[in-house]
């Protein structure tokens, strides 16, 4: 088990592995379907991995920033607007193909969005919260975040309120649902 900062920290470093690759070679209008096929299975495990991601941060992370953290609230709110407007805009590039101009512009802006709050992660939270915080708070952190993680929803819900009490009580039985949804998606597919 891994304590809270490794666990952002390898978190992080596979999302913008996943962004990096698909930023690599944009696609052509027209190219072939095996191609776009690949590239919406990347953006689909991009969409799954941010999803859970974001679920286990508002689910344990950010309370502990809000209870550990002298300007807490402040952090944690602005990291959630931040999350908010990325889950409204993977929301809507789950129903469009790769390939397509407005497929292209969301995903770039969804890049933008996450390279933006993980900086702000990075570089704001991370080093407020490693001052305040227990070796043994941080183990323990981050073993629930990486236990909470393997049920977490895979796809955005962005009209759920990213309340952590809310998000603990559904957020297996969305995470199971969303597992359902990918599934019959794949076989469509």
């Amino acid at each position: 088990m891994a304590n809270v900062f490794e666990f952002l920290e390898r978190d992080h470093a596979e999302v913008k592995r996943m962004m990096a690759e698909l930023e690599e070679r944009p696609p052509a209008e027209g190219e072939e379907h095996e191609r776009m096929r690949r590239r919406k299975e990347q953006v689909r495990r991009l969409i799954s991995e941010s999803s859970k991601h974001e679920a286990v941060e508002e689910e344990y992370f950010w309370p502990a920033v809000r209870n550990l953290v002298p300007h807490g609230d402040e952090l944690a709110d602005h990291a959630i607007k931040q999350e908010q407007r990325a889950k409204y805009t993977l929301n809507d590039l789950i129903d469009y193909e790769p390939g397509r101009i407005r497929y292209e512009d969301m995903l770039t802006e969804f890049i933008t969005e996450a390279r933006e709050h993980i900086a702000y992660e990075e570089e704001q939270v991370l080093p407020e919260l490693r001052l305040v915080i227990s070796p043994e708070r941080a183990m323990e952190l981050g073993t629930k975040m990486e236990k909470a993680k393997r049920l977490a929803p895979t796809r955005p819900h962005p009209h759920t309120p990213p309340r952590p009490g809310l998000l603990k009580a559904t957020g297996p039985l969305v995470g199971a649902a969303d597992r359902l949804r990918d599934l019959v998606a794949a076989r469509r597919h």
